[in-house]
C-alpha cells in the first residue's frame, strides 16, 4: 500500500483563511467524485467557515474525560475504519488531551498517511518549531503548541493562505474572525499591522525555502546540472592563502547587494598539492569569518581545481562565483592559464568575479607535489620526445666533426633528463629510444647506418640508455609518491573538517550526510536501517527490508540500489549514489558512515533521555503535589468539619457569637481550600498550554488597590507609589489581580514587623513596571529561579504557608499576558519582584 499524500495550508496568523481554503479544496474533490470526509474541523464560531461543512460527511469526534471534564478530540480509529480516500484534519500542531493515543495531532495524521489516506491539514507559521521563538519575540505571545519543521517539510504540497494585514484587520472588524468583545484587544495587541507584516514575511520566506528544496530535488531527479537563476547564490573560492579574508568580505557584499543571496565558501582539497600548516590556519580563520557573515563553509576533493569548483557551484545552483585574481608572472601564465582564467572560460552561465587583492597567496606547492605528472604534461612530453629530440640531433649534426661522441651523448642525455621531468616514464622511454637511434645513425661510424664498429661507442650508447631509463624511473616513482601524499593530505583535510564539525556541534545525522554528499559531489547519500532480517546477498537489494533513517538528496530505497554500498553494522548501511568511489575515497566515506551511526545512536539516546526526564519531572511533580496537598487539603477540611459538626451536635450550647466564630472559621477554611484548588487547576492549565488570557486596557492605580482589598487587613500598611497618570497596561484584569495578590502576600509574609512592603509603578520604555519591594531576608542569587518551581518552598521547612504554587503560578500568568515576572535584590537587603507588562498606548491598534 502506497503512503498517502499530505497537503498543508500554511497561514501567517489566525483568520487568514486556512480552514476555509482547506474546506473549499475538500468540496472540489467531492465534486470530482473523490471519497472525502471531515475528520476534525474547528470553525471557531465563524459562520462562513461553518457553511462550507454542509454536504460533507463528518466523522464523529471522540470524547475523552480528563480531570472530570469532557474533551472532544479527533477520532483516528473511526477515520481508519471508514477508510476514505481523503480526510480533512484541521490544526496540525494541536496537542491532544492526555489519555489520547498520540500526544500530537500530526502523529494522528501520520497514521492516516501510513494507511494510504490522503490528508488535508492547516497550520500557522508561529507553530513551527524553528520559528516559535522568533514569533514570540515579535508578537510577545509565546506559542506552546508546536510542530517539528520536518513534518511540514515532508508534506507533498504546502500552499500559503495569504492575505494582506489591512485586509485581515478589516475581516476582524467585520466580526469574521473573533467575537465582538475580543476584536479590540486583538487589534491592539497581536493583530497590529507591524506584527502581521512580520509574520507574513516569515511565512513567505519559510515557504520559499520549501519551494527551493523541491526545486533541488527535481533537478537531482532529472539530472539537471545547468544553473537556474531562481535565486542568487554566491560561491567564493578559497585557496588557503591570506587573500581569502578579502574575497569572503567582497563576496558577502555582493550577496547583500543581490537581495540577501546565499553565501557559500568552498575549498578544493586538490590531488596536485599538499596543504601547509599556514594554509590550515588560514582556512580555520576564514571558516569562522564566513559563518559570522551568515554563510556556510564547504570542502570538496578533486584533482582539477577549476573542474571541482565549477562542479560544486553547479551542484548548489550558484549564480555568481568569486575568485582571487592571479598574481603569477607572464611566463607562468604563458605555460598555463591558471585557475581563474580556466574557471572563467568553463563557467557557462555562472558570473565569475576576479577580485584583485593586496595579499599574494602564500600557499606554496610542496616539493613532492611538483613531481605529479598529469595528462597534459605527459602529452607534452611525448610531443617533445617525437619532435624535440630529433630537432636537437639536427642542430648537433653540423658539429659532429668538432664535438666528440661523448659530448653529444651528454647533450642529448641532458635533454632526455629534462624530458623525464616534464612527461614522466613513457615520454622518457620514447626519448631515450629515439635519441639512441639518432646518435647511432648520425654520430657513430659508419655514419648514416645503424651499425657500430667501435666497442667504446657501443658502451657509451648503452650507458646513455641506462641513464635515461634510470632517470625516468626515479621521476615516475617520485610522481607516484607525490600523488599518494597529496591524496593522504586531502583525506586528512576532509577528516579534519569532519572533526571540526563535531567540535562545533554540527554532528546531526542530516548535516553529516549533506557534508559527505558535497565532499564527493554525489547525487544522494542515504542512511538505511534494516527493518527485518534477510537471507543471502539479495537482501541488500530488497527495499522491503530497509527503511530510510536520513538522507541528503533523493533517498535510496536499499543499499544495493546505489553505486556504493557501505555496511556500518549488521542493521545499518550507507548508500551513496552518483558515481563509484575510489578506494581512498571509500576510506573517508567509511569514516563518515561510522560517525553518522554514532550520531544516530546519540540522537536516539537524547530522545530517550528527554522522555525519561519528562517522566522523572512528572514523577517529581506528582510526589511534590501529594506531599504538599496532603497537609494543605487536610487542614482546612479538618477545620471545616470540626466547626460544622460542633454546630450540628451541640449547636444549642453555643452563644450567637460563638456560632458566628465557628461559621467564620468554616468559611475561612473553605475559602483557603477553594484558593488552593484554583491554583492547582490554573497551574495544570498553564503547563498544558490551555490557559487563555484576554488582555484589555487596565489602569494600575485601580488594579493595585483592588488586590490589596482582597488581601484584607494585613495589606493596610502596604505603601503605594502609583502615579494616576501612569499609562494603562494590556492585561487580563482577573489574572493581574491574582498575580498582585500572590506577590504582595508573599512580600507581607517575609517583611519584618514594622517595615511593610512598598508597591511602586513606573514607565520603562514600551513597558510599565510594577515593583513590590520588601525588606525581608532576601533570596540568594542561586536560589531566585528556584522560587518559581511549582510546589517548592525555599528550604521546604514551612508546611503551613501553602503548597508553593503562588510565585510559579504568578510567573506563568504574567507570561500568558505577554509580560514577565523577575526577582531582583532590594538595595540594603530584601527582595523586589518586578512585574513588567506592555503599555496599552505603545502604538498597538493605532497603526
Amino acid at each position: 500500500m502506497s503512503r498517502g499524500q499530505l497537503r498543508i495550508y500554511l497561514g501567517a496568523a489566525p483568520g487568514v483563511g486556512k480552514t476555509f481554503a482547506a474546506l473549499e479544496e475538500a468540496r472540489r474533490r467531492l465534486e470530482r467524485g473523490t471519497d472525502v470526509v471531515i475528520g476534525f474541523v474547528e470553525t471557531h464560531g465563524r459562520t462562513h467557515t461553518a457553511e462550507l461543512l454542509n454536504g460533507l460527511e463528518t466523522v464523529p469526534r471522540h470524547t475523552i474525560e480528563y480531570r472530570g471534564a469532557p474533551f472532544e478530540e479527533f477520532d483516528v480509529d473511526a477515520v481508519l475504519a471508514r477508510a476514505p480516500r481523503v480526510a480533512l484534519v484541521d490544526e496540525l500542531a494541536h496537542t491532544n488531551v492526555p489519555g489520547s493515543r498520540n500526544g500530537k495531532r500530526w502523529q494522528d495524521i501520520d497514521e492516516l498517511l501510513d494507511a494510504g489516506i490522503d490528508v488535508i491539514s492547516t497550520v500557522n507559521v508561529q507553530h513551527l518549531e524553528s520559528l516559535n521563538d522568533v514569533v514570540a519575540q515579535i508578537t510577545g505571545v509565546p506559542q506552546r503548541e508546536t510542530v517539528p519543521d520536518e513534518v511540514v517539510r515532508r508534506a507533498d504540497q504546502v500552499e500559503l493562505a495569504d492575505i494582506t494585514p489591512e485586509a485581515l484587520r478589516r475581516r476582524m472588524v467585520h466580526g469574521n474572525v473573533y467575537p465582538a468583545e475580543k476584536v479590540d484587544p486583538a487589534l491592539s495587541n497581536y493583530f497590529r499591522v507591524g506584527n502581521l507584516t512580520a509574520l507574513r514575511e516569515i511565512a513567505l520566506l519559510w515557504l520559499a525555502d520549501k519551494v527551493e528544496d523541491q526545486l533541488e530535488q527535481y533537478r537531482e531527479a532529472q539530472h539537471i546540472t545547468a544553473t537556474w537563476e531562481s535565486k542568487e547564490r554566491v560561491v567564493v573560492a578559497l585557496s588557503g592563502g591570506d587573500e581569502g579574508d578579502t574575497l569572503i568580505r567582497r563576496a558577502a557584499r555582493i550577496a547583500a547587494r543581490s537581495g540577501g543571496a546565499d553565501l557559500k565558501a568552498v575549498y578544493v582539497a586538490s590531488g596536485d598539492g599538499l596543504t601547509s600548516a599556514r594554509s590550515a590556519r588560514n582556512l580555520a580563520r576564514q571558516r569562522n569569518l564566513v559563518e559570522d557573515l551568515g554563510g556556510s563553509y564547504h570542502q570538496v576533493v578533486g584533482d582539477s581545481i577549476p573542474e571541482s569548483l565549477l562542479e560544486f557551484a553547479r551542484g548548489v545552483n550558484a549564480t555568481q562565483l568569486v575568485l582571487g585574481a592571479s598574481r603569477r608572472g607572464r611566463f607562468a601564465q604563458a605555460i598555463s592559464r591558471g585557475v581563474g582564467v580556466t574557471t572563467t572560460a568553463q563557467s557557462g552561465k555562472i558570473d565569475v568575479h576576479l577580485v584583485s587583492h593586496e595579499r599574494v597567496a602564500t600557499v606554496k606547492r610542496p616539493r613532492g607535489a611538483r613531481g605529479f605528472i598529469g595528462g597534459t604534461r605527459r602529452r607534452l612530453g611525448i610531443a617533445l620526445a617525437l619532435l624535440g629530440i630529433p630537432a636537437l640531433c639536427m642542430l648537433l649534426l653540423p658539429l659532429h666533426e668538432e664535438l666528440s661522441l661523448t659530448t653529444m651523448i651528454l647533450i642529448v642525455l641532458t635533454a632526455v633528463m629534462g624530458l623525464t621531468l616534464t612527461g614522466g616514464m613513457w615520454p622518457a622511454l620514447l626519448g631515450a629510444l629515439s635519441g639512441s637511434i639518432l646518435l647511432n645513425y648520425f654520430f657513430t661510424e659508419p655514419y648514416n647506418t645503424l651499425k657500430v664498429h667501435d666497442q667504446e661507442q657501443l658502451i657509451a650508447l648503452a650507458i646513455f640508455i641506462a641513464l635515461a631509463l634510470g632517470g625516468a624511473s626515479v621521476v615516475n616513482l617520485s610522481a607516484a609518491r607525490a600523488r599518494l601524499a597529496a591524496r593522504a593530505s586531502a583525506e586528512a583535510q576532509t577528516l579534519t573538517t569532519l572533526a571540526g564539525n563535531v567540535l562545533r556541534g554540527g554532528n546531526r545525522v542530516a548535516d553529516l550526510l549533506e557534508q559527505l554528499r558535497e565532499t564527493f559531489s554525489l547525487e544522494s547519500v542515504t542512511l538505511l536501517e534494516r527493518t527485518e532480517p534477510g537471507a543471502g546477498p539479495a537482501e541488500r537489494q530488497d527495499p522491503r527490508l530497509w527503511r530510510v533513517v536520513a538522507s541528503a538528496g533523493e533517498s535510496c530505497t536499499s543499499p544495493g540500489a546505489a553505486e556504493n554500498d557501505l555496511p556500518i553494522a549488521d542493521d545499518l548501511a550507507l548508500a551513496l549514489r552518483g558515481h563509484t568511489l575510489e578506494a581512498g575515497d571509500r576510506r573517508i566515506a567509511q569514516a563518515f558512515a561510522m560517525h553518522a551511526a554514532a550520531a544516530l545512536e546519540r540522537e536516539r539516546l537524547e530522545r530517550q533521555a528527554e522522555a525519561v526526564q519528562r517522566l522523572t519531572d512528572t514523577d517529581k511533580l506528582r510526589t511534590a503535589l501529594l506531599a504538599a496537598v496532603s497537609h494543605d487539603l487536610r487542614t482546612p477540611l479538618a477545620s471545616t468539619r470540626v466547626a460544622v459538626s460542633s454546630l450540628r451536635s451541640t449547636g444549642d450550647l453555643f452563644t450567637a457569637e460563638e456560632r458566628d466564630e465557628l461559621l467564620e472559621s468554616a468559611e475561612t477554611s473553605l475559602a483557603r481550600l477553594t484558593s488552593l484548588v484554583d491554583n492547582l487547576l490554573d497551574m495544570s492549565r498553564l503547563q498544558a498550554g490551555v490557559l487563555g488570557a484576554n488582555p484589555v486596557r487596565v489602569a494600575l492605580d485601580d488594579a493595585v488597590p483592588w488586590a490589596l482589598d482582597e488581601i484584607g487587613d494585613a495589606a493596610a500598611a502596604v505603601g503605594l507609589d502609583v502615579a494616576p497618570d501612569l499609562p494603562e497596561v494590556l492585561a487580563d484584569p482577573g489574572l493581574l489581580q491574582r498575580i498582585l495578590v500572590n506577590v504582595v502576600a508573599n512580600a507581607l509574609r517575609f517583611s519584618p514587623e514594622g517595615v511593610p512592603p512598598l508597591v511602586i509603578a513606573g514607565r520603562h520604555g514600551d513597558l510599565v513596571e510594577l515593583r513590590v519591594v520588601d525588606r525581608g531576608p532576601g533570596v540568594p542569587d542561586e536560589d531566585r529561579e528556584l522560587m518559581f518551581t511549582p510546589f517548592q518552598r525555599l528550604g521546604d521547612r514551612d508546611n503551613t504557608s501553602g503548597v508553593g504554587l503562588g510565585l510559579a503560578l504568578s510567573r506563568g500568568l504574567a507570561e500568558a499576558m505577554g509580560g514577565t515576572l523577575v526577582p531582583e535584590a532590594t538595595p540594603g537587603g530584601g527582595l523586589t519582584m518586578v512585574l513588567a507588562l506592555p503599555r496599552a498606548d505603545d502604538g498597538r491598534g493605532t497603526e
